[in-house]
């Protein structure tokens, strides 16, 4: 054991090492806009695979860092991509021909692409670490002290993979994941004085749950709801809303607290569970694995999901770079669908104030590259008038769901966030805005492929036009046959205006895709384009 423990030290150590890299290479300027470094990108949703099932087409989630590859714009860059599966030529295509004055063919030969062949729900990552041959290819792929590697969340597996590979990786430890979690979350914001819902420590079982549960009812005896949040989940899908009506009602006469938490544990069957298919026997189950909270469920009939992102250098320097209003659905709007940039103005200043800070006590723990804060926004009447109140809900320590669209906009436009207004403003001075969603889904789009998409962009000319900065950029577009499933970024000169160009799309795949069934039992597909053979 402490052999073990040992040799786990020296691995840290040794990691800690290659970290220190990146700030010999920041010389005050971010390494992701400087020319000449490899990246290598290895797109690993390395989360619990039960709850990554969960998501429709979670395996083509690799995708959503495709946006990367706008980086080859930097002329002596060069990016490896790994994935489980190979991507689609066309989609490598779409995405390489959105770089602003870089001939195709000059950023192709800057490009590599590996795959694993593996289409498992293994992470990404241990697909790599289970594949010698493939790490070796990537290693000498490589140029030493000249490299990095980016991830979206930062687990064992790519510490190891950074290790073997002796490249830093440029995302915050491993070591410091609890703080990314739900309970590391209400630590962070209890010792900054962020407010945030009445709740509980980390649980690991369902006795302690029910403990929990009857004391945030004693505290908030008029409590109409609460959520039971898995300690580690992915937008949304670990979450439980129990409605306490029911449990009220049986125990209004009882003063018996041994009765009243049996009543309690009686009704975590009727919990709401915000994944389709879950279950109060599987939820459970997973308590003692990846731990729980329980905290109130915040009402209100006006209530918003903001976010704010920042930034840590790797010499902790800490900046925001975007705020979001999120788009939630669910049955109890728990489940991230999308986002509108920026957050409304009315709080958007209020997100950056409580971002920074706690951004500032994560650097501290040694935190490095993207963070995202998760609140709820109620409008509440006071003496003074209506006011937004503001309460933290949780830290995302890795890329999110918000990154890449913001990340998209700001590669193409070459423009900057600015702190005083809160918008993004291209090099021209001109303020942009947009909607982006992972969801766009319908059963009607299953058997539309990337090529399919294409030529409906192609004839409706819904892609983005570099001239003035506007217009759709897709992702996702693996899971679009397969699951009807794809994701865009609409970006505008205004909120309006993004909105009208995401319904647009929405309606134009609407058209495309239907099927009529003619008098002979026929299938015919409207508007289907003329297919030329030599």
């Amino acid at each position: 054991m402490d052999n073990h423990k040992q040799s786990d030290d020296i691995q840290i150590e040794n990691f800690n090492q290659l970290q220190d890299k990146l700030r010999q290479y920041w010389q005050g300027k971010d390494i992701s806009e400087q020319d000449g470094y490899d990246i290598l990108v290895v797109p690993s949703f390395s989360i619990d695979q039960q709850v990554g099932q969960k998501v429709a087409g979670f395996l083509h989630y690799e995708e959503r860092l495709l946006f990367s590859l706008i980086r080859l714009r930097n002329p002596k860059t060069r990016l490896i991509y790994v994935t489980g599966q190979p991507l689609s030529p066309i989609i490598i295509e779409y995405y390489l021909q959105l770089l602003p004055g870089i001939p195709f063919s000059h950023a192709r030969d800057r490009l590599l692409l590996l795959t694993a062949y593996d289409n498992s729900f293994k992470p990404l990552t241990q697909k790599i670490l289970e594949r010698p041959r493939l790490v070796e290819k990537i290693r000498r792929a490589l140029r030493p002290n000249k490299s990095y590697m980016v991830c979206f969340n930062a687990t064992n597996f790519e510490q190891e993979l950074s290790l073997k590979l002796n490249v830093p990786l440029f995302a915050a430890s491993p070591q410091l994941s609890y703080w990314g979690s739900k309970s590391g979350s209400r630590e962070i914001f209890s010792d900054c004085l962020i407010p945030h819902p009445d709740g509980s420590h980390l649980l690991n079982n369902v006795d302690d749950l029910v403990v929990e549960i009857y004391q945030l009812m004693q505290r908030n005896p008029n409590l109409n709801r609460l959520v039971v949040k898995l300690n580690e989940a992915l937008s949304g899908e670990g979450n439980a809303v129990l409605n306490l009506d029911k449990i009220k009602k049986t125990a209004h006469d009882l003063s018996n607290d041994s009765q009243i938490k049996t009543i309690i544990f009686n009704n975590l069957k009727d919990l709401s569970f915000q994944s389709e298919d879950e279950t109060w026997e599987s939820f459970s189950s997973r308590i003692p694995e990846l731990g729980a909270i329980v905290e109130a469920f915040i009402e209100g009939k006006e209530k918003r999901s903001p976010s704010v992102q920042g930034y840590i250098t790797p010499n902790g320097k800490v900046s925001i770079v975007s705020t979001h209003d999120q788009i939630l659905g669910g049955p109890d709007g728990q489940i991230y669908l999308g986002c509108r940039f920026p957050a409304d103005q009315a709080y958007r200043h209020q997100l950056q104030e409580l971002g920074l800070k706690i951004g500032q006590a994560l650097a501290k723990k040694g935190a490095m590259e993207r963070y995202g804060v998760d609140f709820l926004a109620v409008r509440n009447q006071h003496e003074q008038g209506e006011k937004w109140e503001i309460q933290a809900i949780e830290i995302n320590l890795r890329k999110g769901g918000t990154t890449h669209p913001f990340m998209t906009l700001k590669l193409l436009t070459n423009g900057s966030y600015d702190h005083s207004t809160g918008l993004f403003y291209t090099q021209h001075n001109h303020a942009k805005y947009y909607i982006a969603s992972d969801n766009l889904q319908k059963e009607q789009y299953c058997g539309l492929l990337p090529d399919d998409l294409m030529d409906i962009v192609a004839k409706h000319r819904l892609h983005f036009d570099s001239s003035n900065k506007t217009g759709t950029v897709f992702h996702l577009m693996g899971a679009l046959s397969e699951f009807g499933k794809l994701g865009l970024t609409c970006i505008g000169n205004s909120l309006e205006e993004a909105e009208a160009i995401y319904e647009e799309v929405e309606r134009v795949l609407d058209l495309e895709s239907e099927i009529v069934i003619d008098n002979n039992n026929e299938t015919i597909i409207p508007n289907l384009p003329i297919v030329w053979t030599s």
